[in-house]
């Protein structure tokens, strides 16, 4: 038997569980003061999604990719892990996140499901310039090892990106 200590050291780094709570913890609460939507149940619930799931999936499925691609050419394996990694934070990937922040501010209702993933579509649609550019660097220019915190960090650059335009342009970017 795998003493439990062993098994949780399998499932998680200690670095991304720290980076996911520091780096989503603090990011979101930028992008919620900015879109005055900040609440201590927002706070706590980002955090530990970042360090508990993120920091669970995303390390794993970057793992995931560097295996599925070691052995192929350069030029195809750079543009096989930019594109797998964009197919795994699809408008999906985004609907969860959002109904996520929804529960963790309160709202147990969410949107209607094809309402929440038109959202999650448009925000992947009009990002998708921008996400191609950073997942390539991500994949082929970061270590394995750094990936997750570099995805971290634009993935919350992005979040509070979105309240800013938003402000700029008087709606919504997606």
């Amino acid at each position: 038997m795998v003493p439990r200590a062993a098994w949780l050291g399998r499932l998680y780094a200690p670095r991304d569980v720290v980076a996911g709570l520091l780096i989503f913890g603090i990011g979101d609460s930028i992008a919620a003061l900015i879109a005055g939507q900040q609440s201590a149940g927002r706070l706590v619930g980002v955090s530990l999604t970042g360090a508990l799931l993120y920091g669970l999936e995303v390390p794993h499925y970057f793992r995931w990719i560097a295996r599925r691609t070691a052995n192929d050419l350069r030029v195809r394996a750079a543009l096989l892990r930019t594109v797998l990694a964009i197919a795994y934070f699809n408008p999906l990937w985004i609907a969860r996140h959002l109904a996520l922040l929804a529960v963790w501010q309160g709202r147990w209702v969410v949107d209607p499901p094809w309402m929440l993933l038109e959202t999650s579509a448009r925000i992947f649609a009009t990002a998708l310039p921008v996400t191609l550019i950073a997942n390539l660097l991500i994949q082929n220019v970061v270590p394995l090892r750094y990936r997750f915190i570099a995805s971290s960090l634009f993935s919350c650059a992005m979040a509070i990106f979105y309240p800013i335009a938003e402000a700029w342009l008087g709606g919504a970017p997606a």
